[in-house]
């Protein structure tokens, strides 16, 4: 089974209305602002999957910065894993900044069948990962429903894109290291976390936290994938496209070409096991 564990998927009106949503939101203006920057529907994404094998995909939203924006997409993305029970599992996007509200909101995708609350971006939604006073209610609920919290992620070092933000290493580790029990997706490789696994006391904190490689094309050498299951085992990599800025053909084949130990896990296992996903 392959499982995707990160894909983005947008409305319709978004898609054909993106200069209108630019103007709206700093995080989807990062990204998507450009007529060149790729994005897609649900039946695109199933379209996909369908051509590359891909059993299931995660759909995961952005970190928009109003309340209203992570509701309007999580309608659409509640409505698309309705539609394909069997292909798409449901990550949400919310706003710690609407506090109570985000925590309703986080309540009801959560009965919709939402599996997790993601991509979170603290950086361009303004708020601080650190505040424990703002992330305990938060992590409290994520609890409560058995969420799993995805964040974006990025490296302190290397070159420019859009979208890298300041997600790195130093920010991660001490809100991992307050919430040991809570389960989190670091895209993007953690930004390089895997790397200070040589250090006891980090490599420690990762009990419940995982490293998706959405994007690696873009980001790093192949070579990562052998580096970071030699540092943390290959139970801790999740395959994830970043679709449709990546192809889903392209980014498997990266690496099936490689003969990893695992190669069943990082591809779909790891992220059944998770989720709790059958086949």
């Amino acid at each position: 089974m392959i499982v995707d564990c990160h894909a983005h998927v947008f409305p319709p009106l978004i898609k054909n209305n993106r200069s209108k949503y630019a103007s709206e939101d700093p995080c989807f203006a990062m990204l998507y602002s450009k007529g060149s920057a790729k994005m897609s529907t649900a039946d695109e994404l199933i379209a996909s999957m369908d051509k590359n094998g891909i059993d299931k995909s995660i759909i995961v939203n952005i970190g928009w910065t109003t309340h209203d924006l992570c509701l309007e997409t999580n309608d659409y993305i509640l409505e698309s894993i309705a539609r394909f029970p069997e292909r798409l599992i449901g990550f949400c996007a919310v706003q710690p900044l609407a506090m109570e509200a985000a925590l309703l909101e986080m309540e009801r995708c959560a009965d919709a069948g939402a599996r997790g609350i993601g991509e979170l971006r603290p950086d361009v939604q303004y708020f601080n990962l650190l505040d424990e006073e703002m992330t305990g209610p938060f992590v409290k609920m994520m609890r409560h429903h058995k969420l799993v919290l995805m964040t974006h992620t990025s490296e302190p070092v290397g070159h420019s894109y859009p979208g890298k933000g300041s997600v790195t290493p130093d920010l991660l580790y001490p809100f991992i290291s307050n919430y040991p029990d809570l389960p989190v997706i670091c895209s993007h490789w953690g930004g390089g976390l895997p790397f200070y696994a040589l250090m006891p006391e980090v490599k420690k904190a990762f009990k419940n936290v995982y490293f998706d490689t959405a994007a690696t094309s873009l980001l790093y050498d192949k070579q990562v994938f052998q580096a970071v299951t030699e540092l943390v085992g290959a139970d801790k990599i999740l395959y994830g496209s970043d679709f449709p800025l990546i192809e889903q053909g392209k980014s498997v084949k990266d690496i099936t070409s490689l003969g990893l130990k695992g190669e069943a896990g990082i591809l779909g296992g790891n992220a059944a096991s998770l989720l709790g996903i059958k086949g």
